[in-house]
């Protein structure tokens, strides 16, 4: 066990619940992202996972498929009840857990609704979104006035991927959340800066995530196709100097090879921690810390207390919460 000043900030944890559950099983995501199913999870089967491995705070999101299930009205209303279900968790486990909140796109005016109450009501600590909405990806001039707005705020915006429209054709039957996610994570970064989007909201504090997934090795090739075929001006920045002002988190298989290849092209001043609980299993999750516990780190420093120390610097808030607390269950435990 680590002492707290090596306790760990976890920004890519996620919940669920069996209202929500039922709501995506109806909507026909009965193996979601060609996963076997949905996992379980309550607020004291978490902490007692923190509490094992030396989390100090998880912050939790909806993962793929989302709430938008094809009816804008449907999608708002379970988009609700999802964040101040978890905005209830985070107030029974104070320091514990925070929040990114649910948007319902690509219902646009529908997330700026509900960005506005999760920012400025539940207090959320930023919004995630998924890296395709239906098909159209995060750089769509649709989506220009949620960016607008969420840059006039200084939000964080949690990228989570998803599986793409033409997932049946190319993912031969494996789980997307394999090979799928990870370039579908590339895909939209890659439309994000060549849509310029990247530049125009430059106090959008955006969070990457699978450690930049294939972005440490098709940074410079996207950079190549847009200075040859791609007009985006002179005083455009290098697709790889603008993806280094993201932030990226280690969920999934960090060490020995994907952390490294992330350090070569971006730098880790920017990296995270991040679990993937409870969509990893437990023991995974256990076994993918003790891979952070134990890899070499140039300079001295730990992966815990970079990842912690960068942590503090995305959400200066964090730092107030206490290293531990008990894994009490209360009435959230079962929505």
């Amino acid at each position: 066990m680590t002492g707290a000043a090596e306790d760990l900030i976890d920004v890519h944890a996620h919940f669920v619940t069996p209202s929500y559950v039922r709501a995506a099983t109806e909507a026909g995501h009965t193996h979601p992202d060609g996963m076997p199913g949905y996992p379980t999870w309550s607020p004291g089967e978490h902490l007692a996972l923190m509490d094992a491995t030396g989390i100090r705070t998880s912050l939790l999101s909806l993962s793929s498929p989302g709430t938008h299930f094809g009816d804008d009205r449907a999608a708002r209303a379970l988009s609700r009840e999802m964040n101040e279900y978890v905005a209830g968790v985070v107030r029974d486990h104070p320091g514990r857990f925070g929040h990114f909140a649910t948007l319902p796109l690509p219902d646009v005016e529908g997330a700026l609704t509900e960005a506005a109450y999760a920012l400025d009501v539940l207090g959320s600590d930023g919004v995630a979104v998924l890296s395709n909405a239906h098909g159209t990806y995060l750089g769509d001039e649709r989506f220009a006035p949620l960016w607008e707005e969420l840059d006039r705020r200084g939000a964080l915006v949690f990228v989570h991927p998803t599986s793409p429209r033409c997932h049946e054709a190319v993912s031969a039957g494996r789980p997307r959340p394999m090979l799928e996610f990870l370039f579908d994570s590339t895909r939209t970064a890659a439309d994000l800066v060549l849509q310029g989007v990247f530049t125009r909201h430059r106090a959008i504090r955006w969070v990457f995530t699978h450690g930049a997934g294939t972005l440490p090795l098709l940074a410079d090739r996207i950079e190549l196709f847009r200075t040859a075929f791609h007009d985006s001006g002179p005083a455009t920045p290098p697709v790889p100097e603008q993806l280094r002002g993201l932030w990226f988190d280690m969920a999934g298989t960090p060490f020995p090879r994907q952390i490294p290849a992330l350090d070569a092209a971006f730098g880790t001043g920017r990296l995270l921690y991040g679990s993937d609980y409870c969509w990893t299993p437990a023991a995974a999750a256990t076994a993918q810390i003790a891979t952070v516990d134990t890899a070499p780190r140039p300079g001295g420093d730990t992966w815990r207390a970079l990842t912690t120390r960068n942590a503090l610097r995305l959400l200066p808030r964090l730092g107030d919460g206490p290293a531990r607390s008990s894994a009490t269950p209360t009435t959230q435990d079962t929505p």
